[in-house]
Protein backbone atom coordinates (compact mmCIF):
# COMPACT_ATOMS: atom_id res chain seq x y z
CA UNK A 1 0.00 0.00 0.00
CA UNK A 2 1.15 3.49 -1.02
CA UNK A 3 2.43 5.58 2.10
CA UNK A 4 -0.13 8.82 1.77
CA UNK A 5 1.20 12.49 1.53
CA UNK A 6 5.03 11.50 1.26
CA UNK A 7 7.15 12.26 -2.06
CA UNK A 8 10.81 11.61 -2.46
CA UNK A 9 13.10 13.52 -4.61
CA UNK A 10 16.49 12.79 -6.01
CA UNK A 11 19.09 15.15 -6.17
CA UNK A 12 22.04 14.34 -8.98
CA UNK A 13 24.46 13.14 -6.74
CA UNK A 14 23.29 9.69 -6.05
CA UNK A 15 19.85 8.94 -8.07
CA UNK A 16 20.28 5.49 -7.98
CA UNK A 17 19.97 5.52 -4.12
CA UNK A 18 17.42 7.18 -4.47
CA UNK A 19 15.18 5.25 -6.43
CA UNK A 20 16.51 2.13 -4.47
CA UNK A 21 14.60 3.79 -1.46
CA UNK A 22 11.68 5.01 -3.29
CA UNK A 23 11.26 1.30 -5.05
CA UNK A 24 11.92 0.25 -1.10
CA UNK A 25 8.85 1.93 0.10
CA UNK A 26 6.80 1.31 -2.92
CA UNK A 27 6.83 5.38 -4.12
CA UNK A 28 7.91 6.52 -7.67
CA UNK A 29 10.81 9.52 -7.48
CA UNK A 30 8.93 12.76 -7.74
CA UNK A 31 9.85 14.76 -10.57
CA UNK A 32 12.71 17.12 -10.75
CA UNK A 33 14.59 19.41 -13.30
CA UNK A 34 18.34 20.94 -12.14
CA UNK A 35 20.38 22.54 -14.77
CA UNK A 36 23.42 24.65 -14.73
CA UNK A 37 23.42 27.84 -16.45
CA UNK A 38 26.87 29.37 -18.29
CA UNK A 39 28.00 31.04 -15.11
CA UNK A 40 27.99 27.38 -13.55
CA UNK A 41 24.67 28.27 -10.79
CA UNK A 42 22.27 25.67 -10.29
CA UNK A 43 18.36 25.79 -11.22
CA UNK A 44 15.88 23.22 -9.78
CA UNK A 45 12.35 22.93 -10.76
CA UNK A 46 9.66 20.82 -8.98
CA UNK A 47 8.02 19.33 -11.25
CA UNK A 48 4.58 18.40 -9.50
CA UNK A 49 2.58 20.05 -6.67
CA UNK A 50 4.61 18.92 -3.26
CA UNK A 51 1.44 21.38 -1.56
CA UNK A 52 0.87 20.14 1.91
CA UNK A 53 3.34 17.13 1.30
CA UNK A 54 5.82 15.47 3.50
CA UNK A 55 9.29 15.62 0.92
CA UNK A 56 11.85 13.89 1.25
CA UNK A 57 15.13 15.09 -0.86
CA UNK A 58 17.94 12.31 -1.15
CA UNK A 59 21.32 14.14 -2.04
CA UNK A 60 24.60 12.60 -0.69
CA UNK A 61 27.67 15.23 -0.14
CA UNK A 62 29.94 12.85 -2.03
CA UNK A 63 31.37 13.92 -5.52
CA UNK A 64 31.05 17.66 -6.08
CA UNK A 65 30.49 18.61 -2.57
CA UNK A 66 29.68 22.01 -2.73
CA UNK A 67 27.24 21.47 -5.91
CA UNK A 68 25.81 19.27 -4.32
CA UNK A 69 25.12 21.22 -1.06
CA UNK A 70 23.74 24.15 -2.82
CA UNK A 71 21.48 21.90 -5.18
CA UNK A 72 20.22 20.66 -2.01
CA UNK A 73 19.51 23.41 -0.83
CA UNK A 74 17.94 25.28 -3.69
CA UNK A 75 15.63 21.83 -3.64
CA UNK A 76 14.61 22.44 0.22
CA UNK A 77 13.76 25.84 -0.52
CA UNK A 78 11.51 25.42 -3.92
CA UNK A 79 9.59 22.78 -1.98
CA UNK A 80 9.10 24.85 0.69
CA UNK A 81 8.13 27.81 -1.56
CA UNK A 82 5.71 25.66 -3.26
CA UNK A 83 3.85 24.98 0.55
CA UNK A 84 5.85 21.54 1.10
CA UNK A 85 4.10 20.71 4.71
CA UNK A 86 7.59 19.82 6.11
CA UNK A 87 10.88 18.55 4.37
CA UNK A 88 13.48 16.68 5.16
CA UNK A 89 17.08 16.27 3.53
CA UNK A 90 18.60 12.87 3.74
CA UNK A 91 22.13 12.89 3.73
CA UNK A 92 23.81 9.85 3.64
CA UNK A 93 27.40 11.52 3.30
CA UNK A 94 27.43 14.69 5.42
CA UNK A 95 29.73 16.99 4.12
CA UNK A 96 31.94 19.48 6.47
CA UNK A 97 31.09 17.46 9.57
CA UNK A 98 34.95 16.55 10.35
CA UNK A 99 35.92 20.00 9.20
CA UNK A 100 35.99 22.28 12.08
CA UNK A 101 35.77 25.78 12.34
CA UNK A 102 37.55 28.43 15.25
CA UNK A 103 35.13 27.18 17.68
CA UNK A 104 35.11 23.43 17.06
CA UNK A 105 31.84 23.48 15.67
CA UNK A 106 31.34 21.90 12.70
CA UNK A 107 30.57 24.67 9.88
CA UNK A 108 27.66 23.22 8.06
CA UNK A 109 26.01 22.10 11.41
CA UNK A 110 26.60 25.89 12.39
CA UNK A 111 24.70 27.30 9.44
CA UNK A 112 21.77 24.84 10.26
CA UNK A 113 21.14 26.26 13.61
CA UNK A 114 21.32 29.91 11.66
CA UNK A 115 19.49 29.25 9.23
CA UNK A 116 16.83 26.31 9.58
CA UNK A 117 14.16 26.95 12.08
CA UNK A 118 13.40 23.61 13.05
CA UNK A 119 16.81 22.24 13.01
CA UNK A 120 16.86 20.86 16.97
CA UNK A 121 13.68 18.56 15.01
CA UNK A 122 16.98 16.83 12.72
CA UNK A 123 17.78 13.42 13.11
CA UNK A 124 21.44 12.71 12.48
CA UNK A 125 22.44 8.54 11.75
CA UNK A 126 26.13 6.89 11.25
CA UNK A 127 26.22 3.43 9.29
CA UNK A 128 29.61 2.62 11.80
CA UNK A 129 30.79 2.94 15.46
CA UNK A 130 33.53 6.04 14.79
CA UNK A 131 31.28 7.64 13.06
CA UNK A 132 28.04 6.93 16.53
CA UNK A 133 30.56 8.54 18.25
CA UNK A 134 30.87 11.75 16.19
CA UNK A 135 27.10 12.57 15.69
CA UNK A 136 26.39 11.72 19.70
CA UNK A 137 29.02 14.50 19.84
CA UNK A 138 27.25 16.62 17.16
CA UNK A 139 23.62 15.83 19.03
CA UNK A 140 24.86 16.96 22.25
CA UNK A 141 26.16 20.18 20.94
Amino acid sequence: ARMPNIKIFSGSSHQDLSQKIADRLGLELGKVVTKKFSNQETCVEIGESVRGEDVYIVQSGCGEINDNLMELLIMINACKIASASRVTAVIPCFPYARQDNLYAEPAVLKWIKENIVEWKNCTIVSPDAGGAKRVTSIADR
